[in-house]
């Protein structure tokens, strides 16, 4: 996918995206217009991160400019502010066959968080919780649809699953993880036709660089249950091996039996190369979303954007991320 120039105010000739913070604000639906939802968990906050989604289904619609041209058809970013706004798409219709799911601050379960601790805890109404369970539901059920999940939004799904639950990571595990990590390929991606070339041309390289940043690990219940794939754990703190947190997980494959169709991580590969994020910030920053000190503290992950494994580190958010963004989004415009 190309690394495009970013517009600041997100239009083109074919993309356009919209915030949906009340029910007057859904745009209406149109035949001439692929709708793409974003289901934002950051409760309020500024986040990089659901820019850089934004920003990357735009990439997409630009490398789809002449096809997308050629039908005469646009595609639109609907953004839902879920967790502060309770706004939830509604599956019903149909309307929606691509949906991506951003990261956010705070505990996985809402009635958890009834205090203000930063990102490990805020203060949240939890009645967004049972009409998202009831869209993941939709979207699992329906062969035509597909959910990509980034951090909060997979652990989310690890919780509507029985998948996993949340753990703190306190002292025993170095506290929050922030930067570069490592995450350990399972057999069952080394043997997966969409995750294989991450494994390397021989199929033995298991350790794949991501970028981090959480709070709380994903704890599997026990083995994982049958029809779920655990592609990824996190990589572990005495050896080469995989540690005890599940960090990429395969919920529902494609009918093709390709790629997967609902899919999570427990990292950002939306966050891709230091000068995107830069622009990002520079965004966020030009139109008040955030303060001088927070650009600050955020601007300090570009050094290790460019310095860390930045090359693999691309090539696996692209994986995992993006590159099930283009290939969905090519299906709905052709």
């Amino acid at each position: 996918m190309p690394e495009a120039a970013y517009a600041p105010d997100w239009r083109t000739d074919r993309f356009e995206a919209v915030r949906v913070e009340r029910a007057g604000d859904v745009p209406a639906p149109r035949p001439a217009v692929v709708d793409v939802a974003v289901l934002d968990m950051n409760a309020g906050f500024a986040n990089v991160g659901h820019d850089a989604i934004v920003a990357l289904v735009r990439d997409a619609s630009l490398a789809l400019d002449e096809r997308l041209a050629a039908a005469g058809r646009r595609v639109r970013v609907v953004s839902y502010a879920v967790r502060d706004k309770l706004m939830v798409p509604d599956h019903a219709r149909a309307r929606y066959r691509l949906y991506l799911g951003t990261g956010g601050p705070g505990h996985l379960d809402p009635r958890r968080n009834t205090g203000d601790r930063g990102a490990e805890q805020i203060r949240e109404d939890p009645s967004w919780e049972a009409p998202l369970w009831r869209l993941f539901d939709a979207i699992a059920g329906d062969a035509d649809s597909s959910l990509y999940a980034v951090c909060h939004t997979f652990g989310l799904l690890c919780r509507w699953s029985g998948a996993a639950h949340a753990e703190l990571r306190g002292p025993a595990k170095g506290g929050p993880m922030s930067g570069v990590g490592t995450n350990v390929l399972t057999a069952q991606a080394i043997a997966h036709p969409w995750f294989a070339p991450l494994a390397g041309e021989r199929g033995t390289h298991r350790a794949v660089p991501v970028l981090d940043s959480r709070y709380y690990d994903l704890i599997p219940e026990g083995a994982v249950a049958p029809g779920l794939t655990p592609i990824a754990f996190e990589g572990s703190r005495t050896d080469d091996g995989p540690g005890e947190a599940l960090t990429m997980l395969e919920f529902v494959r494609d009918a093709d039996g390709l790629a997967p169709r609902v899919f999570g991580v427990n990292s950002h590969p939306e966050i891709t190369a230091p000068e995107r994020v830069r622009e990002l910030l520079d965004r966020l920053l030009a139109n008040g979303s955030l303060t001088a000190e927070v650009y600050a503290q955020r601007a300090k992950l570009l050094p290790v954007l460019r310095d860390d494994r930045p090359d693999e580190r691309l090539a696996v958010g692209r994986r995992v991320f993006s590159d099930l963004l283009q290939r969905k989004l090519e299906r709905l415009v052709a």
